[in-house]
């Protein structure tokens, strides 16, 4: 079976292997003492500042607001849900491939708009109509006052 050099996000955005940083670290939570002795889960480590991603990316990676993404400008993912290492390995990249996906995509500008002259006659009249209904309820007044 051949490894993937990169992690492919998109056709046009790929991290290489290289700067992600992986170590195999002790799993938390039950399995009794297999979970003491082994060291499946993997904690996965991506510098976005040294990383080789586009400027625009990286720019919107820091701006989303995710506890994994710590002060230092380091995406910290754990993953240990799976008894294999290299079940979690998959896993922790595909978080990271999902979150660098996220930071790809660039919202659309919104486009300013303004109501119809017809809309802005139509929403006056029925104001005013309103209005007159309003008046006509009101306590009739004598002029003796």
């Amino acid at each position: 079976m051949a490894t993937q050099s990169s992690l492919f996000v998109t056709e046009q955005v790929s991290v290489p292997l290289s700067e992600i940083e992986f170590s195999a670290i002790r799993a938390s939570g039950p399995g009794g003492q297999s979970v003491n002795k082994t060291s499946t889960a993997i904690e996965l480590r991506f510098s976005v500042a040294r990383s080789s991603l586009s400027e625009q990316v990286k720019s919107r990676l820091f701006a989303i607001s995710d506890r994994r993404l710590n002060a230092l400008g380091i995406i910290v993912i754990k993953s240990g849900a799976h008894k294999s290492q290299k079940r979690n390995k998959d896993e922790a990249l595909d978080r990271l491939k999902h979150m660098i996906l996220k930071a790809t995509y660039v919202p659309k500008a919104r486009k300013k708009t303004r109501p119809t002259r017809s809309s802005v006659k139509k929403r006056l009249d029925k104001k005013s109509k309103r209005s007159a209904i309003k008046v006509s309820r009101r306590k009739v007044q004598s002029g003796d006052e």
